[in-house]
């Protein structure tokens, strides 16, 4: 650590202790996009912004660590502090794992950091924002869980202002602290499941959206905690309600000017979307990847329950299944919204780990506007209702229909290799088999209601 940065880690220590901080905690995530972390006391704070704090990285899923090896350190990013709304003693940051002290491999915000200075090497960077969407609960003690609202038996309660009243407490300490925070809330909404919420805060650059997302699930959680409640990212609670997803909105912009690069008048796009080439050039990168990166934005089991066009629903699951794109056309896995600009991957969902599936898609887009590639014509039919001959017909395939068929794409496309490298492949490989080769296994409750008295 330089003697500059010392003194700015000084100076930012006091600055703290006078605002009556008292510990702080520099937060990585795991493969799954939990974070961890240690709790430092705040006379410590120049040694914890230096890395002091060393990790046994074999106790975590995914840092790719035996128990005979040296410890990985974290570094804070003093420049994502934020002092925790619900409890002012403590100081949250964002870290980056080091090992011998260079940045760890096996990282997936150090990954993000890599791809994001790749594309400054082309002159751009990348803007990201994350539709944030999750369960409001009750989570029983047999383990059930249970919508709160005694009347809540509408089959569409999608925009519901009473089911959106009943959770204002709650709503208005998210809502409060995005604002306080800075992130500039500019929607929410009672969503199309019973006690199911959205909230959206403004773009900003793919690591800033990242960390803030992490942070936002912590938030979420607290404050849900405090009514007696569960807030939730499982991507599909009920079987017969629609899932959450974390739809991520894409742009590139100029490195120097801030410019946004995908955006152009709608009469000077020839397909009438308001995209610049170079943005349907990504676009087609992430549909050229588009099975290997449906592992990163849908990462669990229970991801693959809500990539359907129905299941037990009575109407469309508003899920993209297909590697497709259009207008303002929600069948597809990625559209571009009214008025252009930029692109929503859609197949996202609320377990992702965002520095893991940032990173591939930004990746993916960048070999996209290298090789010049084209996406084709926008799809603005209803999916839904193809039959596979139709699909075939017009060149559009599903994405991956479990977690298996997922992981398997994901390990079959050298481009993953490429970007994470093979540590970071491997890793996410081995913990995804081996929660496919568990949940497979077991026997749920549906084998038992079916099979027991039947046989």
């Amino acid at each position: 650590m330089t003697e500059e940065k010392m003194a700015e880690a000084k100076s930012l220590k006091e600055e703290l202790k006078a605002k009556g901080v008292k510990y702080c905690v520099g937060a990585y995530v795991d493969i799954h996009g939990v974070p961890k972390g240690k709790f430092v006391p705040i006379d410590h704070f120049e040694h914890f912004a230096a890395g002091s704090e060393l990790y046994t990285g074999y106790a975590l899923d995914g840092l790719g660590q035996r128990p005979n090896d040296d410890e990985i350190a974290s570094v804070p990013d003093l420049d994502g502090l934020i002092i925790l709304p619900w409890n002012k003693e403590v100081a949250w940051f964002p870290a980056d794992n080091t090992f011998h002290g260079e940045p760890y491999e096996i990282n997936t915000r150090v990954a993000l950091k890599k791809q994001l200075a790749k594309a400054r090497e082309m002159g751009f960077g990348m803007n990201l924002g994350i539709e944030c969407e999750l369960f409001i609960l009750k989570h029983n003690e047999d383990g059930t869980l249970e919508i709160p609202n005694e009347d809540d038996n509408q089959k569409k309660s999608c925009y519901d202002v009473k089911r959106f009243l009943d959770r204002y407490k709650w709503i208005d300490k998210v809502s409060t602290t995005i604002n306080d925070l800075g992130w500039d809330l500019y929607s929410l909404d009672h969503e199309d499941a019973n006690s199911q919420f959205e909230f959206d805060f403004n773009y900003s650059d793919a690591l800033t959206m990242c960390d803030r997302y992490i942070f936002f699930r912590l938030m979420a959680k607290q404050y849900a905690a405090e009514e007696g409640l569960l807030a939730t990212f499982m991507p599909k609670p009920f079987a017969d309600k629609t899932g959450s997803g974390a739809h991520f909105n894409m742009s590139l912009f100029d490195k120097d000017t801030g410019e946004n690069l995908f955006k152009c008048p709608v009469e000077d796009d020839p397909r009438d979307l308001g995209m610049t080439e170079l943005g349907y050039q990504f676009i087609a990168g992430i549909l050229k990847h588009g099975p290997a990166l449906c592992a990163t934005f849908a990462p669990t089991v229970n991801s693959y329950k809500r990539l359907v066009r129905k299941g037990l629903m009575s109407y469309y699951s508003w899920a993209p299944v297909f590697n497709s794109f259009g207008k303002n056309n929600r069948t597809n896995s990625v559209r571009v919204p009214m008025g252009g600009g930029r692109f929503e991957s859609r197949n996202a969902d609320a377990a992702c780990n965002p520095y893991l599936a940032a990173t591939l898609a930004l990746a993916a887009g960048l070999e996209g506007i290298r090789e010049n590639l084209d996406p084709g014509p926008a799809i603005e039919a209803n999916l839904y209702e193809f039959t596979p001959e139709q699909l075939a017909e017009k060149g559009i395939s599903e994405l991956p229909r479990t977690l298996d068929e997922a992981v398997t794409a994901f390990a079959a496309d050298p481009f993953v290799t490429e970007v994470l490298g093979q540590e970071l492949r491997d890793e996410f490989i081995k913990y995804k088999s081996e929660e496919w080769r568990q949940y497979h296994q077991s026997v749920s409750q549906w084998e038992i209601d079916t099979y027991a008295k039947m046989y």
